[in-house]
């Protein structure tokens, strides 16, 4: 059998509650609808950390934030750990990357073999947190309330034309792969920073929502002293007390984020419809790298295992695994061996070391029975925080706070924190045994600093004098483009035709 080519399309912020089976019946997403009638949809799926550079680099890896040492939205991603790139390359793919991945340090690659973009993001180590200066808010960088107090309607912004070249760039490399100078399979990550805040969307998008009835949250704000204390700091870290969010302010940055989810909707129909008119086949993945609280409880954005933020959209189109619903919580690091299965690749030289697990047999119908682990140790944290999700419990604990019990089934809100009622005591005990069995925390703190440390250390060195950014530059051969004097022009029209000769 050949191997199979394999297209994944990422996206920025998707909150999971909204994907309970496939796109929510009101959001206008027809392509997605379309691509869930033919997956298996994860209706619990997970990040690994709900941060942008930790989250995709565990989707990459397989590995949690404590493994890759991915901590933050400034921490290297080291060149020596294997992604799935790595892998479907290693294999005999052709690797393509068009789009964000936060990829931070030298290596821009990480197994890919084309980049079709740059980044959106800075690659160095300028965002680095500082757990020696706790509540200390960097300006320029940390996140604020502004997104919120600023949504509304632009037709252009620097995140949609970041997007407009994604798809651009994903559209035109389809049609490329589709001339068959390449023999090998190929693996496609075509990767959107939408919808991403902060809350800005297109007018032909914002209007598809003028009458939603989803423009408030379910839980709406609470007073500060009702928080828990990581939520407290996340408040903090945003800025809160600089800006009055008022009821408009919450209807108009929602309305946005699902116009911006029709507004992607429309970027991954135009890759769709690529493969379909060249009469491609590939497997086809979507996923998200953390979600966004959008204004529950008061929250937004994401840093926290709340759902809003921690749970996440996957869908996988793929022979051998059924269109269906699958309830069993997963994770994105099962992400990089799912698709060494799928590809019939193997990863047994690294499978000791690999946390993921292939979600084939989930979508054969085997049930899953390891709980799904994540951890944050970024910004609006002083220590690092895990959680496992394990059936329908949940359990946090950070060294700084109490620890957190929900039952999802019974709270799907996280309202009623259980961990000191008696009736769950053994349920508590029982996940409390399993993180302590998984996380060592007090070394856990121990290497985030000495990282972060490290990293201050060099991100000041390295302003000095002269500059040589780690951004990757896309670059293009214009003398090997359209038609030039070394070429034959019959034969560059038809080695560039698809369909030829029809």
């Amino acid at each position: 059998m050949n191997a199979p080519n394999i297209l994944i399309f990422m996206v920025d912020q998707l909150n999971g509650t909204l994907f309970p089976d496939g796109p929510a019946d009101w959001l206008h997403a027809p392509n997605l609808k379309k691509l869930a009638a033919r997956s298996t949809r994860f209706a619990n799926a997970y990040t690994a950390s709900p941060l942008c550079a930790p989250g995709r680099a565990s989707f990459m890896s397989g590995l949690l934030p404590s493994r890759s040492r991915v901590y933050d939205n400034a921490a290297e991603f080291a060149a020596d750990i294997p992604t799935y790139a790595h892998h479907l390359r290693r294999a005999g793919y052709q690797t393509c990357l068009s789009g964000k991945m936060h990829f931070v340090g030298p290596d821009q690659m990480h197994g890919f073999e084309e980049r079709l973009t740059t980044d959106i993001y800075p690659a160095d180590f300028g965002w680095t947190p500082d757990y020696r200066k706790p509540g200390e808010r960097i300006e320029w960088w940390y996140h604020n309330m502004g997104s919120v107090t600023g949504a509304g309607v632009a037709e252009i912004s620097n995140q949609m034309e970041y997007d407009d070249e994604v798809a651009y760039h994903a559209t035109r490399k389809v049609y490329d792969l589709a001339r068959g100078h390449d023999a090998r399979p190929w693996c496609l990550t075509v990767s959107f920073t939408h919808p991403h805040d902060p809350y800005v969307a297109r007018r032909k998008y914002w209007d598809l929502y003028e009458d939603c009835e989803h423009l408030l949250p379910e839980v709406p704000a609470m007073d500060y002293n009702d928080h828990d204390p990581h939520a407290k700091r996340i408040f903090d870290a945003n800025d809160w007390r600089n800006f009055d969010i008022t009821e408009e302010n919450i209807r108009r940055s929602r309305r946005a984020y699902f116009a911006n989810i029709s507004y992607l909707d429309d970027k991954i129909g135009e890759v769709m419809e690529a493969l379909e008119t060249t009469r491609q086949e590939a497997i086809i993945l979507f996923v998200s790298d953390h979600g966004d609280m959008l204004g529950e409880r008061g929250l937004w954005f994401k840093m926290c295992f709340y759902e809003g933020s921690a749970r996440v959209p996957l869908m996988i189109s793929a022979p051998g695994m059924a269109p269906g619903l699958v309830t069993d919580p997963v994770s994105n690091i099962d992400v990089c061996p799912t698709l060494c299965d799928l590809a019939g690749v193997s990863m047994a030289e690294v499978e000791p070391w690999t946390e993921g697990q292939s979600l084939v047999p989930q979508g054969q119908g085997v049930k899953r029975q390891e709980p799904v682990a994540m951890e944050y140790a970024a910004e609006a944290s002083y220590a690092p925080l895990v959680s496992l999700r394990y059936g329908k419990w949940k359990f946090n604990r950070c060294s700084l706070d109490p620890d957190q019990l929900f039952d999802l089934e019974a709270d799907p809100h996280e309202l009623r924190n259980l961990a000191a009622d008696p009736a769950h005591a053994g349920t508590l005990a029982q996940l409390q045994a399993k993180a302590e069995a998984r996380w060592d925390l007090d070394s856990f703190d121990a290497s985030v600093r000495e990282s972060q440390a490290r990293r201050w250390v060099v991100y000041e060195a390295l302003r000095k004098g002269g500059y040589y950014p780690w951004e990757y530059q896309p670059l293009q051969k214009a003398s090997e483009r359209y038609m030039r004097n070394h070429m034959d022009l019959n034969v560059v029209e038809e080695n560039q035709r698809f369909p030829r000769g029809e």
